[in-house]
C-alpha cells in the first residue's frame, strides 16, 4: 500500500523533468552569442547549435549508469534477499479493470517497489542482452541521434509549444512501421485517429506559420462575425507566407520536427524487436544507447568539423566544434543550462521508465498531454510566444485522435468498435528519451 504514495512523487518528476527539458532546450536557443548589442535584429547571433544540443541529451542518458551503479551497490551490500525485487517483472497490460480494488498492488499489480521497475529486466524467461548482443542497441542509438538532432534544429525555428504538439505526429508513423515490421493489426477507427492526429499537426503548424502579431488586443465580436474575420485573416497569411521568411522558417521548423518522428519511431520498434527477444533492465537501455550515442556523435562532430565546419562558412557553422564550445564555455546561462539540460533528461528517462510499467496506457497518455500543456502555459507566462487560437484546435485534434487511437474514448462509430481485443503495437512500452 505503501508503494502508492511512490506513483504520485514519480508522476510529478516526470512532468517537471519533461518540461524542464523542452523549456531549457528553448532556452539555449535564444540565448546571443554575438552582435547582442546591434539594434538590428537581423545582426543579433543566437546560440544554434543543434548537434551539441543532441550530445548533451546523450550524456544525460549515460548519467543513468549512476542510478544502475548505485541499485547494483544496493543490491549487493546492503539488502541480501533483495526485497524490492520480490515478485520479478510482471507485464502491466492497459486495462483499468487491472487497477482497481486491488489493495495490495493497485495501481503495481504486483509487489515490486515503482520507484525500481525500470531496474528490473523485462522478463526472465528470454535470453539476456550481454556480450556482443549490446552492439545492437547502437542501432536504435543512432536513429536517436538523426531525430534528436533534427528536433533541436526544428526547435530554433517554432515555439516551444508547437514543438511539442508536433511530436505528436510518432504515433503516426509508430503505427505505420508496427504494421510493416512487427505485424500488428489496426481496426478502422485506428486508421481515424491517424487521419485526426495528422490534421492536427497540420493545424498547429499552420498555426505556427500565420501567428497573429503580439501587440494585437481581441475585441469583442459575435460568433458568426469572428469565424469570417479569422477565415479572411488566414486566408491573407496563406496568400503572403510564402514571400515571409519567419513563416517559411516556421514551416520548415514543423515539417523537421514531425520528419524526425520517423527516426523515433524506427528507434521504437526496434527497441521493441529487442525487447521481445533479449532480457534487460529498461534503465539499462537507456544507459547504452546513452553510451553508444555519445560515441557515435563525437565521432561525427570531429568527422563533421575537419570536413567543413573548420572553413568558417556560416552555413555550416552548426558543424564548427569550435565554435560550439566555445559559446558553452564562455556563456553562463549556456553552460548551467547545458548541466541542467543533462540532469532533467536523466531524470526523464528515469521517472518517465517507472511510470511506463507502473501505470496504465489512459494515465500515460494524460501524463503527455499535461506535459504539453504545461510547457505552453509557461511559455505564454514567459513571453515567448502568443495565444493562438488556431493552435487549441490543432491541439484538441491531436489529443483527440491519441485518446482514440490508444483506447481511451470510444469511436464515434459502432461500426468502428472492434469485435475482440487487439494486440497492443508496442507491447514493451518505450518512452520518448527527450
Amino acid at each position: 500500500m505503501a508503494a502508492k504514495f511512490v506513483i504520485p512523487i514519480l508522476i510529478a518528476m516526470m512532468l517537471l523533468t519533461g518540461v524542464c527539458n523542452t523549456l531549457l532546450t528553448k532556452y539555449q536557443d535564444l540565448q546571443c552569442v554575438g552582435h547582442c548589442n546591434s539594434s538590428d535584429p537581423e545582426k543579433v547571433k543566437r546560440f544554434e547549435q543543434p548537434v551539441i544540443q543532441t550530445l548533451q541529451m546523450f550524456i544525460g542518458e549515460m548519467g543513468c549508469w549512476l542510478v544502475v551503479a548505485g541499485f547494483s551497490i544496493y543490491q549487493r551490500y546492503f539488502v541480501q534477499d533483495a526485497p524490492l525485487l520480490r515478485g520479478g517483472y510482471e507485464h502491466v497490460n492497459g486495462n483499468e479493470e487491472d487497477y482497481e480494488g486491488d489493495d495490495d498492488g493497485g495501481l503495481l499489480g504486483r509487489s515490486v517497489n515503482p520507484a525500481v521497475k525500470s531496474l528490473i529486466p523485462n522478463d526472465d524467461s528470454r535470453s539476456p542482452l550481454v556480450g556482443w548482443r549490446v552492439i545492437l542497441l547502437a542501432i536504435p542509438a543512432c536513429c536517436d541521434i538523426v531525430a534528436t538532432t533534427l528536433m533541436n534544429l526544428g526547435l530554433m525555428y517554432v515555439a516551444a509549444s508547437i514543438y511539442q504538439m508536433t511530436r505528436g505526429a510518432l504515433v503516426l508513423f509508430v503505427a505505420l512501421f508496427s504494421i510493416i515490421f512487427l505485424r500488428r493489426k489496426l481496426y478502422l477507427y485506428h486508421w481515424s485517429a491517424l487521419f485526426i492526429v495528422v490534421l492536427g499537426v497540420a493545424i498547429v503548424g499552420l498555426a505556427g506559420a500565420i501567428a497573429p502579431h503580439p501587440q494585437a488586443k481581441p475585441v469583442p465580436r459575435s460568433v458568426v462575425e469572428t469565424s469570417m474575420i479569422v477565415l479572411r485573416a488566414t486566408s491573407n497569411h496563406l496568400q503572403v507566407m510564402a514571400k515571409t521568411p519567419e513563416a517559411l522558417q516556421t514551416v520548415v521548423g514543423v515539417l523537421m520536427i514531425a520528419g524526425a518522428q520517423i527516426f523515433t519511431a524506427t528507434q521504437f520498434v526496434l527497441e521493441e524487436w529487442i525487447l521481445e527477444n533479449y532480457a534487460l533492465e529498461p534503465l539499462k537501455v537507456v544507459s547504452w544507447e546513452g553510451l553508444f550515442g555519445f560515441v557515435v556523435t563525437v565521432l561525427g562532430m570531429i568527422i563533421l568539423h575537419f570536413s567543413v565546419g573548420r572553413y568558417g562558412d556560416p552555413k555550416y557553422e552548426y558543424f564548427n566544434a569550435t565554435v560550439g564550445w566555445h559559446q558553452v564555455t564562455h556563456s553562463r546561462a549556456i553552460a548551467v543550462s547545458s548541466i541542467l539540460i543533462m540532469i532533467s533528461i536523466g531524470g526523464y528517462n528515469f521517472f518517465g521508465l517507472s511510470i511506463t510499467r507502473t501505470v496504465s496506457a489512459t494515465a500515460r497518455s494524460i501524463i503527455d498531454t499535461c506535459r504539453t500543456l504545461f510547457i505552453w502555459v509557461v511559455s505564454l507566462a514567459l513571453g515567448w510566444e502568443t495565444f493562438k487560437w488556431l493552435q487549441i484546435i490543432g491541439f484538441a485534434l491531436l489529443v483527440y485522435g491519441t485518446f482514440l487511437f490508444n483506447d481511451i474514448v470510444r469511436p464515434p462509430l459502432k461500426a468502428c468498435v472492434r469485435r475482440r481485443k487487439h494486440e497492443e503495437l508496442l507491447p514493451e512500452e518505450p518512452i520518448e528519451h527527450m
